[in-house]
């Protein structure tokens, strides 16, 4: 048999739920909400198999596959995804595979399955409390911003529908203000906001506004990803506000992340501005993930 493969919708929340849950994966690639926002980014498309779940994207105009939640006979499924690559003449290649997925499989299929760590896609995993409370001396420098920040007329609110229309308009400035309509991935970006946004109930997403002097100057979205984690999926501040991004993101995780163990930032997909900042709030662990490719 041939494996069938569909775009995301709305209406698969509930099925794709189930077994993402089965696996309980960190990796933000693991959400419902991620993989229905993001599909433009790299044409995704979502497959079943059985009791599996998983996406096939495509870079250069080749098949990539993600590793499959769910449970069941790992080894049918990758010799029908193998037969699925050939289509496109290409060996099987798995991209953002967790470190014990990719033990599994070099486990089962030893030298024919070779791994390469991608860092880029690496997740920023951090302690929530510590987020929460930025006690110690490595986060002086974030209590100061923040106490800066504060030092105007600011309010931190819950996002909520009537917000809906001016984080929308925020986020396009930006985009406008830097001609991102040229890059193929902020396009992306764009959409996944307005997915969000558009099925923010359906999806059970949190979000927060920040305003300074009743300015919106920041907004962002997040929500449980498994059973010990919170992921937050959009960030969005004014840079030349002293003090918007920290602020706008510890009265988020204050209001959404007081019950979880883990906060996960995301990658940063190789940017350098990115990566500094995200390391700069000290992660606990960096969640690897590698680049497969089978040859069986």
């Amino acid at each position: 048999m041939s494996l069938e493969f569909n775009e995301i919708d709305i209406k698969d929340k509930e099925h794709i739920t189930s077994l993402l849950r089965q696996s309980d994966f960190q990796s933000c690639e693991y959400s419902f909400a991620n993989n229905l926002a993001w599909r433009r980014l790299a044409s995704s498309q979502i497959c079943f198999y059985k009791d599996f779940y998983f996406l096939r994207s495509f870079d250069g105009g080749l098949p990539r596959y993600t590793y499959p939640a769910g449970s069941g006979d790992i080894e049918e499924l990758m010799q029908l995804l193998k037969e699925d690559a050939q289509k496109f003449s290409t060996p099987l290649m798995l991209i953002t595979v967790l470190k014990p997925c990719v033990e599994q499989l070099i486990n089962i299929y030893g030298d024919k399955a070779t791994a390469e760590p991608d860092r880029d896609s690496f997740d920023y995993i951090y302690d929530a409390q510590k987020l929460i409370t930025l006690s110690g001396k490595k986060y002086h420098g974030k209590r100061n911003h923040i106490a800066n920040f504060k030092k105007l007329q600011w309010e931190y609110r819950p996002l909520k529908k009537e917000l809906f229309d001016d984080c929308i308009a925020f986020s396009a400035e930006e985009f406008n203000a830097v001609n991102a309509y040229t890059s193929h991935s902020a396009v992306a970006e764009q959409f996944a906001i307005d997915t969000f946004l558009k099925y923010f109930d359906d999806l059970e997403l949190k979000g927060g506004v920040l305003f300074q002097n009743g300015r919106l100057v920041g907004f962002t979205i997040g929500e449980r990803l498994n059973s010990d984690t919170f992921v937050v999926h959009i960030e969005k501040a004014l840079h030349e506000v002293q003090g918007a991004y920290p602020t706008l993101f510890n009265e988020f995780l204050k209001a959404q992340a007081g019950d979880v163990r883990y906060v996960n930032r995301e990658d940063d997909v190789g940017l350098e501005g990115l990566r500094k900042s995200k390391l700069s709030y000290h992660p606990e662990y960096m969640l690897e993930k590698y680049t497969v490719t089978l040859n069986i």
